[in-house]
């Protein structure tokens, strides 16, 4: 809605607006750009037209939307599932993605399954094999191992807090 509401006031048709993406009519000068940039960072949004920055984000949408918006996680292993969805080769994915953020995609995947993990404590629904089952730990003890390297906690101790804290998905 701010995107739109921004565009409209600096008079820029566009096609589409979606997450993270806006399809224009006609391509824009260097003036017009900067005043999108202007106009979007007052209302704490940012312009990326870089190339690079928006791999980025894509790689984070697929591995955000992968771990906690599908009922299930793919059956094949994540690089291959990057490289299918984005069309790019995982190594060089990895390597831009290391380069620009200052950690691994499998840390950033694991920090997100870990939040996930989170997320379906709180909701009591599941028990920890059904949760490792879900998100394809190998076993319990692989999910606490790595619950507890992540959070500093045990996915029972966790549970028995009585604040269950989460993070912020955009904090991650």
């Amino acid at each position: 809605m701010m995107v739109k509401d921004e565009l409209k006031k600096l008079g820029i048709s566009h096609l589409s607006i979606n997450l993270g993406q806006v399809e224009l009519v006609e391509d824009l000068d260097n003036s017009q750009l900067e005043k999108i940039r202007i106009a979007l960072k007052q209302s704490g949004l940012e312009l990326m037209d870089d190339k690079k920055s928006v791999l980025i984000e894509k790689i984070k949408d697929v591995i955000i939307e992968m771990v906690h918006y599908e009922d299930e996680l793919p059956k094949v292993n994540f690089s291959e599932y990057l490289t299918e969805k984005l069309k790019y080769n995982y190594t060089y994915l990895a390597n831009l993605f290391s380069e620009t953020e200052g950690t691994t995609i499998e840390h950033f995947i694991i920090i997100h399954k870990i939040e996930r993990v989170k997320e379906l404590i709180i909701y009591d629904e599941l028990n920890l094999t059904e949760i490792a089952w879900k998100l394809h730990y190998s076993s319990v003890a692989h999910l606490s191992n790595q619950f507890k390297k992540i959070t500093g906690l045990t996915p029972s101790f966790f549970k028995s807090l009585k604040d269950k804290k989460r993070d912020n998905l955009e904090n991650l």
